[in-house]
């Protein structure tokens, strides 16, 4: 999909987890979401941190100075601590409003400046256009992440199709020591026929599934259901996600 549309898809994505929202309670959303650590508070308060932090680089592009996507990683986790205790209305009202900020500023950002090198907060630079898909990311994964009745096979066929590719893609990418359990590995998309080759060679060891299980997987927000391994060996733990891009 063309990164346009995708500023389409962040609005309709943000409104599932604003209704994510709105259907908890206040003790449930100071209950455990599904990352170590953190409640669902902090999992809604990140998801609009980050559109703020990827506003900021949408910025930098428009701007040519260069704004760092947060101003450390302390400061992100003290935002997200001083963040995650405030009421559902207080968490919605965030969601939505930074949601706003950040399209209002990936439709407005000049033609000429969608190119602009920007950098991630883990140092790796990209186009200003990838901030779109970066977000798409952050909105779909973390929804599942509320532990709140949305997960991977809720996730857009659209969103699936790109992050199941881009994940592939990526993961070949990846120096050969970055490969985690996977090392040696082939990974198969069965219903577009992509894959990953990490290392493998002739006779090595496969993990085919959907796409949808492919990323539901890849991403850590699953057990690997619907994922088959080949010999028949445990599924192997995959490396940290997202990895860096492949290409643009």
């Amino acid at each position: 999909m063309d990164w346009r549309g995708v500023i389409e898809e962040l609005d309709a994505g943000t409104e599932r987890v604003v209704a994510t929202l709105e259907g908890l309670g206040e003790a449930e959303l100071r209950g455990p979401s599904a990352l170590p650590g953190w409640s669902r508070g902090h999992v809604a308060t990140h998801i609009a941190r980050n559109a703020d932090s990827l506003w900021n680089l949408l910025e930098s592009a428009r701007t040519g100075v260069e704004i760092p996507q947060y101003p450390s990683l302390e400061r992100r986790n003290a935002d997200l601590d001083a963040g995650a205790g405030r009421t559902c209305a207080e968490l919605v009202a965030d969601v939505r409003a930074t949601a706003e900020r950040f399209a209002e500023q990936a439709v407005r950002l000049p033609e000429e400046v969608w190119n602009a090198p920007v950098k991630a907060m883990q140092g790796w630079a990209h186009p200003a256009w990838y901030t779109v898909y970066r977000r798409w990311n952050e909105v779909e994964v973390h929804h599942a992440d509320l532990a709140a009745g949305y997960g991977a096979a809720d996730w857009p066929d659209s969103y699936v199709r790109w992050a199941a590719a881009a994940t592939l893609a990526d993961m070949a990418a990846l120096a050969g020591g970055s490969h985690g359990g996977l090392a040696g590995f082939r990974i198969i998309a069965t219903d577009s026929g992509e894959s990953a080759d990490l290392g493998w060679t002739e006779g090595g060891p496969e993990a085919s599934g959907s796409g949808r299980a492919l990323l539901g997987w890849l991403s850590g927000r699953t057990g690997g259901e619907g994922v088959h391994v080949r010999p028949d060996v445990p599924l192997p733990a995959p490396p940290p996600w997202p990895h860096p891009p492949a290409a643009f």
